[in-house]
């Protein structure tokens, strides 16, 4: 092949059909050990890659979701502790109303009951000094009876 001197611009054929033949094998050769097994990697890789967003994008919106729920839950028991606060005041203020009704109306029998003692004690002491006066008026009347 290099014994060929250049001395013009022809062009060898046979020359030429050689090297388009040894192109077409080596292309063939390298599809076939290096290209078919580089775009099988390129082909993984980019799955993997694909399954790797797909996942975290899953990840993502599965986090967010949960995030959503402990948001709502604690909502929830903040109103549910609300209502028990709520609910644990109404409760003091009616025992409160109900311990000072009930203190009122023991004050109250107990005012009854002391008017009454000192009544029934008035009447005593009345039904007593009656019978003493009495009693000393048949005294008096007595002694003035028998001085007399």
């Amino acid at each position: 092949m290099f014994s060929y001197s250049v001395v013009g611009t022809q062009l060898y054929i046979g020359d030429m059909v050689f090297v388009m033949i040894s192109f077409l094998i080596l292309m063939w050769l390298i599809k076939l050990v290096a290209w078919t097994p580089l775009t099988k990697m390129l082909q993984d890789r980019s799955d993997k890659i694909s399954n790797d967003i797909d996942s975290a994008e899953k990840s993502r919106a599965e986090a967010a979701d949960l995030a959503s729920k402990r948001q709502a839950e604690l909502q929830n028991t903040r109103e549910e502790a609300s209502g028990i606060i709520s609910q644990a005041k109404d409760s003091g203020q009616k025992q409160r109303d109900q311990i000072i009704d009930d203190a009122r109306q023991d004050a109250s029998n107990l005012k009854s009951s002391a008017e009454q003692d000192i009544e029934r004690q008035r009447q005593e002491a009345l039904a007593n000094s009656k019978k003493d006066v009495a009693s000393l008026s048949v005294e008096i009347a007595s002694k003035s009876f028998l001085k007399n």
